[in-house]
């Protein structure tokens, strides 16, 4: 995230007047005018962990993917497996170039068979549109519809009775990674259960032309029973708790899903393979090189990203992620470490401003997850 800079090339979502009418600071983040934070980070923070953060995440990007052979395009472009979804439901995965770097991580809702929309990172939208079209068959389509969508989610443990009260949603049945379509004031809506921030928490879906309603309920409705709008800077320390991998910090077109502890996400037998498989499977034989771990530090500074890593007195990696966590008390942080680093309870140090200062490697995430898994 960098200081705004007069410019005329930025995006704006359709909420941007209503950030600057609260007093956001805004602030140039993939290419657009986004909201860092309103009243303050770390309140921000603690009132979400607490109560009901509301973000706008309207810059995210959304790809319709639909045909007769949609599923099976899916299922060799992307590294999870499909056949894991059902109606209703979301998996994460990643799309991986044919040297099983990774593009970009990615949600896939299933709509209906043969009927599913991405979701996307803001400043990999193109990137990722045209890393599909390179394999999609005739008998599917691609519609862009990143430019009509919006997002707002809303995340805390008041979140579900607060969407139940101001909207007459029907939460308490719709379980984690999963999404419902619903209608209010006549308009149509998709709402997700997913917690990015380690939290129990929402996203809704809507036209842009329906996101300013949504957001006042929230914000000018919702203020008396626990909702506060919250910036990306919050997003950011409160998914670094959950030790959430962010795209741009531990995954990029450097990282493989095994390099950034992701494999998970990756169906290495699913029948037919996919894009980056081969090189995975070499991978897998020789083991990554490299490993994301968590740390704590054990002295005062916080270490910030690009900071070097060292052990014994030689460089073993580079930090990804870094601040002060709230809720762990703590500065704490995201890296990689040569392969044989990765061990919890390692002594490290990260070189700040030219001082070695000494971390341990520890367990993620650095909170208690909060996910309602049903």
């Amino acid at each position: 995230m960098t200081v705004l800079q007069e410019s005329e090339t930025l995006k704006k979502t359709v909420l941007y007047d209503h950030h600057v009418s609260l007093g956001g600071k805004m602030v140039n983040f993939a290419g657009w005018l986004m909201p860092i934070y309103y009243s303050g980070i770390i309140g921000e923070h603690e009132w979400t962990r607490n109560s009901c953060g509301v973000f706008d995440v309207s810059h995210l990007g959304e790809i319709h993917v639909k045909g007769s052979g949609a599923f099976k395009f899916l299922q060799y472009r992307l590294t999870n497996d499909m056949a894991k979804l059902s109606d209703g439901k979301i998996i994460y995965s990643l799309l991986c170039d044919e040297r099983a770097l990774t593009i970009d991580d990615i949600l896939i809702y299933q709509s209906a068979p043969e009927d599913y929309y991405l979701v996307v990172n803001a400043s990999n939208i193109d990137r990722d549109f045209e890393a599909l079209s390179r394999y999609v068959p005739d008998s599917v389509t691609l519609t862009n519809k990143s430019d009509e969508s919006s997002c707002i989610a809303i995340q805390g443990p008041k979140a579900e009775a607060i969407l139940e009260k101001l909207f007459g949603f029907q939460l308490k049945g719709l379980v984690y990674y999963h999404f419902m379509e619903a209608s209010w004031k006549g308009f149509p809506v998709w709402i997700s259960r997913s917690g990015y921030t380690g939290e129990d928490g929402f996203e809704i879906f809507s036209k842009n032309e329906h996101a300013p309603a949504i957001w006042d309920r929230l914000i000018q409705d919702g203020k008396s029973e626990g909702t506060m709008p919250a910036g990306l800077g919050a997003r950011n320390t409160l998914r670094l708790e959950a030790g959430n991998a962010l795209y741009g910090h531990e995954i990029n077109e450097s990282t493989t899903p095994f390099d950034a502890g992701l494999g998970w996400a990756v169906a290495m037998g699913k029948p037919g393979g996919f894009v980056g498989r081969d090189m995975l499977i070499k991978q897998r034989e020789e083991g990554p090189s490299r490993r994301l771990v968590g740390f704590k530090m054990l002295d005062k500074p916080i270490a910030r990203d690009h900071y070097p890593i060292f052990k014994n007195e030689k460089k073993i990696g580079v930090v990804t992620s870094g601040s002060f966590g709230p809720t762990a008390g703590a500065n704490i942080g995201l890296g990689y470490v040569d392969r044989g680093s990765e061990a919890i309870g390692t002594r490290i140090e990260i070189e700040i401003h030219g001082r070695k200062v000494p971390a341990e490697v520890v367990p993620r995430p650095f909170i208690t997850l909060k996910h309602k898994k049903g």
